[in-house]
C-alpha cells in the first residue's frame, strides 16, 4: 500500500491508505445501526490474535486524478432500515475523510455482509 503525497510550503504530508482504511472503519462504526466492520479472512486472523478490531477488510483503491475508492463490509443491526443505515455510513465516511484528510472521494460503496442481533 502506497501513501497519498501531498506537498506545503514546508515539504510533503503522507497518508497512507491504512490511516484511509481507520477513518472509514471508525466513521463507519459511529453510524448508528451499524454493528461492525465485515471482516475478509486476513482481518478475522488479525482480530484474533491480537484481540483487536481491524480495518484490514476496507478497500482503499486511488484512481489515476488521485480520488479516492473505498469498499467496506458492514454487519448491520437487526431491526434497522438496511439502505438507510448504509446511505448515513456512506455521508458519515465522506464527511470524516474530507475533514481529515483533504482527499477528493469518488465512491464509498457499502457492502452489507449480515444483520446481528447483539448480544443476549
Amino acid at each position: 500500500m502506497e501513501p497519498r503525497n501531498s506537498h506545503t510550503d514546508l515539504g510533503a504530508v503522507k497518508i497512507h491508505k491504512n490511516v484511509i482504511s481507520s477513518i472509514s472503519a471508525s466513521a463507519a462504526l459511529e453510524t448508528e445501526g451499524v454493528r461492525a466492520i465485515g471482516t475478509n479472512l486476513t482481518s478475522r486472523a488479525l482480530e484474533f490474535l491480537t484481540n483487536k478490531t481491524s480495518s484490514g477488510a476496507v478497500n482503499v483503491e486511488f484512481d489515476r486524478n488521485d480520488e479516492v475508492k473505498i469498499d467496506i463490509p458492514l454487519i448491520i443491526k437487526y431491526g434497522y432500515n438496511i439502505p438507510t443505515v448504509a446511505a448515513k455510513a456512506q455521508e458519515n465516511i465522506r464527511a470524516a475523510l474530507e475533514k481529515m484528510t483533504n482527499l477528493s472521494i469518488k465512491d464509498i460503496n457499502v457492502n452489507i455482509q449480515g444483520i446481528e442481533r447483539g448480544n443476549p
